[in-house]
């Protein structure tokens, strides 16, 4: 991840660690770096006035994204790039009611077997602010290293999830068809992978499109990804795309659409693109209307952007941990917030009905068994209901209907998969949830 990314804190969404694996493969035991040593307090990143030369974290820095940098840079984007505004409203937010029980206690097995609770599990796994809600009431609320309960964090593709719920709002009220195809909607897309797909496709994540997130791989597709977004420098000699649009209307084939569940960013993109067009707004304006506003958050929140301003709707959204929690417990009430249905029932339905599991093990996720996708959520089909929003480097959003529980957690793993987090964060989550269900 020694890539010079603008804006900064994105590097490590995009250009991963070195000990990154593969989400579809069982992960080796890495020897992680100890989490004490690298916190931000310990390494001392951006202290004094001004930071001495060697703690600076700058744009013109190759290493400022890189690990153990980005446990001060997710919690500080807006200091280091251009983003654009959600408005929380002119509203007060809505009160979080909390009645505190002692978590770090519960016990687990990690997916290796290895005992563990729930207070080491975030000590391994890099934690950078977790939030625990049981009936509606914060039960647990912990921050370590940067961040803390004002400042927005970096969500990475737990933004990907926000997107699927405006379309899924989109759809409806009727502005949006998901058995259209996607060039009633965007006919520059013509000549592209999505020239023949349809909407639901792309929210379900089954476009057979040739693009690759593969960081070894310097020819993947996602450096031009980064170049036209402009959180990679293009170079002297760069004559490529320069907007996410620009770069989306490139993309090509490879397979056919709706046969299997591929993850890939860029169809988070063409999504954003869509309901943006069909709403007449951009993102964040559309976030602001449809979700921030309603559910009577207490802080704006922001995305990053492009050349042209286009919000990253892949991975760029930033917010503060009690708002990610109280989009999460909207989520679980079946979109009532704030005293209001603040999401509609029907886009909630949508996406807790789950994809297609046949279709989602094409992809081939080890740790994942019986999983689906759909609306860009994960949908655990466990005996819980659970589904998550999901983002590298340990970001997600978990909600477990019948234990009447959200957790939602921000983090800077070194390892950026998911694969390096789930093996101690799904059962532990789970064990969570079980705890607070028993009488």
């Amino acid at each position: 991840m020694s890539f010079l990314l603008r804006p900064l804190a994105l590097a490590a969404t995009f250009f991963s660690f070195t000990m990154t694996i593969s989400q579809a493969q069982t992960p080796p035991t890495p020897a992680l770096p100890d989490p004490a040593t690298t916190s931000v307090g310990a390494m001392g990143w951006m202290q004094g006035f001004p930071p001495t030369v060697d703690k600076q974290i700058v744009f013109e820095n190759p290493m400022s994204g890189a690990f153990p940098r980005n446990r001060w840079t997710f919690s500080h984007v807006r200091e280091l790039g251009p983003t654009a505004n959600v408005w929380r409203g002119s509203g007060a937010g809505s009160a979080l009611v909390t009645a505190p029980r002692e978590l770090d206690g519960i016990a687990f097995k990690s997916m290796s077997g290895e005992d563990l609770n729930f207070g080491q599990m975030l000590t391994r796994t890099y934690t950078d602010g977790v939030l625990v809600l049981h009936k509606g009431r914060v039960v647990y609320e912990k921050y370590f290293g940067a961040l803390t309960p004002e400042r927005p964090h970096l969500a990475m593709s737990v933004t990907k999830s926000f997107v699927g719920t405006l379309a899924a709002i989109s759809v409806a009220e009727g502005k949006l068809d998901p058995a259209a195809p996607v060039v009633q909607y965007l006919p520059e897309m013509k000549d592209t992978a999505y020239g023949d797909a349809t909407v639901r496709q792309v929210m379900d994540m089954t476009i057979g499109v040739k693009y690759s997130e593969n960081y070894a791989d310097p020819k993947a597709e996602v450096f031009d990804y980064a170049r036209a977004g402009g959180m990679l420098p293009p170079g002297p000699n760069y004559a490529g795309p320069r907007t996410f649009y620009d770069f989306l209307k490139t993309l090509q084939k490879e397979g056919a659409n709706g046969d299997g569940f591929a993850y890939k960013t860029v169809n988070a993109e063409v999504l954003a693109w869509i309901v943006a067009r069909v709403n007449k707004q951009s993102l964040p304006e559309l976030l602001s209307e449809k979700i921030w506003r309603r559910i009577g958050a207490e802080q704006d929140a922001y995305f990053m952007v492009d050349r042209i301003g286009t919000a990253s709707g892949g991975g760029g959204l930033n917010t503060t941990l009690r708002d990610l929690a109280r989009f999460g417990e909207a989520m679980r009430n079946g979109g009532r917030a704030n005293g209001q249905q603040a999401i509609p029932a029907a886009a909630v339905a949508d996406i807790t009905r789950g994809g297609d599991p046949a279709k989602f093990a094409k992809a081939g996720y080890a740790l994942l068994p019986g999983w689906s996708y759909r609306d860009m959520w994960w949908i655990t089909n466990n005996e819980h209901g659970a589904y998550m929003a999901r983002g590298i480097h340990g970001q997600s959003i978990y909600v477990d209907p019948k234990a009447e529980m959200v957790i939602v957690r921000y983090a800077a793993h070194p390892i950026a998969a998911n694969a390096g987090n789930d093996p101690l964060t799904l059962p532990a989550f789970h064990a969570v949830a079980k705890a607070l269900m028993a009488p």
